[in-house]
């Protein structure tokens, strides 16, 4: 198990003229903008302001994703703890986010720089006119000189629809806008081969290459407490970056020019090279944002045919159907030897997938789909 704590060549999508600088997402979570009692260090976001106005200074483009808002609302309603119940929690979220971003704003304010906070959902990375909605009033934003301020719209998602942490949100949005390189800044060093706050013997990892079986490990989940994120999410959203064609840095939130070193490629934390092959932003999200609601078995068949074929899935190359899918979900699908593969879109639910199992086309019921998965909504996973 392992915790996590050069620009690229993507196209510039959105840029309005020849040698712009570098474009960065920057994330930063809430355990390092909050102390343990939810208040707001108003010191950590000068000192990622002031970096912002650096990389600004020398032409470059920064987005801000901000984490903080719950738990700057725990601390101005004064709860000695963090609420577990969501309803609570969105509401905190109200409460926080008017507060963090007037900190932000100030701030940025010092170096003549003005904030502009978006909220997004995950329907506005999955709806193709909703993600290039948001991309076009991002690049208008950085166009008129603006920082834009990130974070998930927590108020109103709901519990089936959310990202969970700001992390994959941050890695999601580096690919909308083509970023070239995505940076999560945390309360640890990096990557680890082991809890560096338990183990002495732990080892940061430097570099990960794109081809690195680290980028398919399970990571703990654990965090700081304060926040929604952890080792795993961040390196769901190295995995996310890196299909894109996007270098990602986790690093200390606290170290000296952060945000600039890892931008300026200097040696620090962990760096995920960026992959070769690229998806698109649907796939991104069934591959490593959406959360599974279920599975599917297969025969070697039907194996063979969505690895080597690229086919879209059948009824006649499933053996078994687990969990309560319904039409739209993203399933996991597993060989005979119950290894996970790949992951798609299903269009059919659980309940209806279960009736053929096993039947040919020909043998479907009158009006059933015959694609259970198609190949546009499958990806393969990483070995």
């Amino acid at each position: 198990m392992m915790w996590c704590g050069s620009v690229n060549s993507v196209s510039n999508i959105g840029r309005t003229c020849e040698g712009a600088g570098v474009r960065v997402v920057a994330k930063i979570g809430t355990s390092s903008l909050t102390d343990d009692g939810g208040r707001i260090k108003h010191d950590a976001i000068a000192a990622l302001c002031a970096e912002v106005a650096q990389l600004r200074s020398r032409g470059d483009e920064v987005v801000i994703v901000t984490s903080g808002a719950v738990a700057a609302g725990v601390a101005a309603m004064g709860l000695a703890t963090r609420p577990s119940d969501m309803e609570t929690l969105q509401a905190l979220s109200a409460v926080g986010q008017s507060r963090l971003m007037a900190v932000y704003d100030a701030e940025l304010e010092r170096h003549g720089l003005v904030g502009a906070q978006v909220l997004l959902d995950p329907h506005d990375f999955v709806d193709r006119r909703q993600y290039l909605h948001s991309r076009q009033t991002i690049d208008r934003l950085l166009e008129l000189g603006c920082v834009p301020l990130v974070n998930e719209n927590d108020a109103i998602a709901n519990i089936e629809l959310r990202y969970g942490d700001n992390d994959r949100m941050a890695a999601l949005l580096a690919h909308n806008i083509a970023a070239d390189v995505c940076v999560l800044l945390t309360d640890l060093d990096g990557l680890h081969t082991a809890d560096p706050r338990s183990d002495p013997n732990a080892e940061l990892v430097e570099r990960v290459a794109a081809d690195d079986p680290l980028l398919a490990i399970n990571a703990s989940s654990t965090g700081s407490g304060r926040g929604s994120g952890g080792m795993a999410s961040k390196l769901t959203a190295a995995r996310i970056a890196s299909w894109s064609g996007i270098r990602t840095v986790i690093a200390r939130a606290s170290r000296e020019s952060v945000l600039v070193s890892a931008v300026d490629g200097t040696a620090l934390g962990t760096t995920f090279e960026a992959h070769d092959r690229r998806l698109g932003a649907r796939k991104l999200w069934i591959a490593f944002a959406a959360e599974p609601q279920g599975r599917v078995v297969v025969d070697a068949g039907a194996r063979s045919a969505l690895t080597d074929r690229a086919s879209s899935l059948l009824p006649a190359g499933i053996v078994e159907v687990t969990g309560r899918f319904e039409e739209g979900d993203t399933v996991e699908i597993a060989g005979p030897d119950g290894r996970v593969f790949a992951r798609g879109m299903s269009f059919v639910a659980a309940r209806d997938l279960n009736a053929v199992i096993g039947m040919r086309t020909s043998e479907l019921p009158s009006g059933m789909v015959h694609e259970v998965i198609h190949r546009d909504d499958l990806v393969l996973l990483p070995d």
